[in-house]
């Protein structure tokens, strides 16, 4: 087995779980925020859908850019959900291409001249890829519930299901 089939694995799970939370997005709240320091309900589901683009497809090359980065709409839930789709396709490409010894070479995040942070492709697809996708999407039931919109089964039943 190579390192990247049980990414594909867990993404594809995840990916899953997701977009069945993008898809109960309420089109008439995507600017609620539950706070005035908070992202909108449309700039988190923006967020998700953006992040196996930024942070699984493109650790093919060494290092990436983020002054490159065209995120999302975050005014559309159908355009959010597509965009999402596709970027899930893009990152499961991606994990196919890269052998075992590329998953384990760093790569650098930059900001144009200043270097967010570098570590290696593998730890950045775990950490920044797909954990960081499970965080956004917990932080968007929360907002769903406070709209009291029904929550999908994610690991298991829920109150709503």
């Amino acid at each position: 087995m190579t390192l990247s089939e049980p990414l594909i694995a867990e993404l594809n799970h995840e990916a899953n779980s997701t977009k069945k939370m993008l898809e109960r997005l309420p089109k008439d709240s995507l600017m609620w925020r539950p706070h005035e320091r908070s992202r909108s309900v449309g700039e988190i589901a923006s967020h998700i859908a953006n992040i196996p683009s930024l942070f699984i497809a493109s650790v093919k090359p060494d290092e990436y850019n983020r002054e490159s980065f065209v995120p999302a709409t975050k005014d559309n839930v159908l355009e959010i959900i597509s965009a999402f789709d596709k970027n899930v396709l893009a990152a499961i490409e991606t994990l196919r291409d890269l052998s075992d010894e590329q998953l384990l070479r760093p790569w650098r995040y930059r900001y144009g001249e200043q270097i967010i942070f570098e570590m290696p492709k593998l730890a950045v697809i775990r950490a920044m890829g797909i954990n960081h996708l499970i965080h956004h999407r917990g932080q968007l039931s929360v907002y769903l519930r406070l709209l009291n919109v029904p929550l999908p089964p994610i690991y298991g039943q829920t109150a709503d299901e």
